[in-house]
């Protein structure tokens, strides 16, 4: 039986917190800052979990992402 890939894409875009939990990145803070208010750059900052049911449909993918 062949390994187990992690889809290359998704180790860029996520990351494994050491509980296990799977962090995503925002959109919008790529480009385009200085029309954005100080406020709104800092908020984009912070990194949400991912929801669980958007873990449910990337798991496999994920799968072999270490922490």
């Amino acid at each position: 039986m062949p390994k187990m890939k992690t889809h290359s894409s998704l180790k860029d875009r996520f990351k494994i917190t050491g509980t296990g939990k799977v962090m995503r990145y925002k959109a919008y803070k790529n480009h385009l800052l200085s029309g954005k208010s100080a406020r709104q750059k800092r908020v984009l900052n912070t990194q949400p979990l991912l929801s669980t049911g958007d873990y449910k449909r990337l798991q496999q993918g994920l799968s072999n992402i270490k922490g």
